[in-house]
């Protein structure tokens, strides 16, 4: 946990109640690195550590154990990780530094218990490295530093981070699917963690995305969630793990980088609500960022010569997966291949073409609905 003094962030609605922001696992562990060092060094038990955020902020850390072992050897810190009001899966876990004595100068950085390891190749971490990314690395090293600096000791120092509960979170993390085994991933660019922010998940997209293409893979699935994802790994036994990646609602963003990384095919696997924004061009499907338009599938519905009669209904539904069943029902099956086509049509527009674009819908119980892909015209 950590106490600051800056102002708190509002919400992204524009609410007056403030949203209470959190830290990364990469700010816990530089803390607690500090807080390991100076025990070590002094040879007393410390219950707060102050370091420096990349964004320049300087934070307070409790420090909810520290001790130092009988031999004088090495001293551990740990830091109970806050992430605010961000429903993050690494909040509360323990981040724990043990900090010992190296006979050769300089700085070592390892990874322990509940830290993942590195497999896969298109990580910023080198295969076979600890999963602790560049800025934590760099935190830690400046973390212990200013100690090194202010006591001078002779010696190196060696630490290495661990999370005890670390396997069991990471299990609620993309880690497996990225090739990093064991644990959870020391991450964060700022320091700090923004309620609700999308720029953690969007950066396992895009990881998942460079990683897929640095093992070979050239035709990406890209799901909504979890049903839809083991639909199109039914739908493509053939393709490796890294293959299917869970986009959430990040359509476009994800598109745009399969486009960047050269992948050659995309196939999109969703359901009625966040595809029938896709079909119009919406590319970030949150619930909030943009509503259900049933005008425009009474639309295509009319396309698929329902009667006006059922497009009246359509237009005065509730939900779009209400209208899925409405439109299965009654026999439409041309409905759900031309809300399809038109996502095939907005995918390759996000693009500016040059990739072969495939959309599947199906049903809440995960049967499929409509299919339709299109070539690759050039951008």
């Amino acid at each position: 946990m950590a106490a600051d003094k800056a102002n708190k962030p509002v919400n992204e609605s524009g609410d007056a109640k403030p949203l209470r922001h959190g830290y990364t696992t990469g700010s816990c562990a530089a803390a607690a690195t500090k807080a390991a060092l100076t025990a070590l060094i002094l040879q007393e038990r410390q219950t707060h550590a102050t370091i420096t955020l990349p964004i320049g902020q300087e934070v307070t850390f409790d420090i909810v154990r520290c001790q130092c072992s009988n031999t004088d050897d090495y001293a551990e810190a740990e830091v109970i990780k806050d992430g605010g009001d961000d429903p993050d899966a690494t909040h509360g876990a323990r981040i724990v530094s043990r900090v010992s004595w190296r006979a050769e100068p300089g700085f070592e950085l390892d990874g322990g218990i509940g830290v993942g390891r590195v497999t896969k190749p298109g990580l910023p971490v080198p295969v076979g490295q600890a999963a602790i990314n560049p800025v934590p690395r760099k935190m830690i090293r400046e973390a212990a530093e200013a100690v090194l600096n202010q006591y001078e000791p002779q010696c190196g120092i060696r630490v290495v981070i661990s999370v005890p509960d670390g396997e069991e979170i990471a299990k609620k993390t993309l880690n497996a699917r990225l090739g990093i085994i064991g644990g959870i991933s020391i991450l964060g660019t700022r320091g700090i963690v923004v309620p609700f922010s999308t720029s953690a998940y969007k950066a396992s997209v895009a990881q998942a995305i460079k990683v897929a293409v640095t093992c070979g893979c050239r035709h990406l699935v890209l799901s909504t969630g979890g049903r839809s994802e083991k639909y199109g790994m039914d739908m493509y036994p053939e393709l490796p793990e890294e293959a299917f990646i869970e986009m959430g609602d990040f359509v476009g963003f994800a598109l745009q980088h399969c486009k960047k990384q050269g992948v050659q095919k995309v196939t999109l696997v969703g359901m009625m609500g966040k595809f029938s924004k896709v079909a119009q061009g919406v590319m970030m499907v949150h619930n909030k960022s943009a509503p259900v338009d049933f005008g425009f599938l009474a639309q295509v519905a009319l396309e698929a010569e329902a009667s006006q009669e059922q497009a009246n209904a359509i237009r005065e539904a509730n939900t779009a997966a209400l209208v899925g069943d409405w439109m299965h029902e009654w026999g439409y099956a041309d409905f759900f291949e031309r809300l399809c086509g038109y996502c095939c049509e907005a995918g390759l527009r996000e693009t500016s073409g040059g990739l072969e674009m495939e959309t599947v819908i199906i049903s809440m119980k995960g049967n499929l609905l409509g299919h339709a892909a299109l070539g690759a015209p050039s951008g």
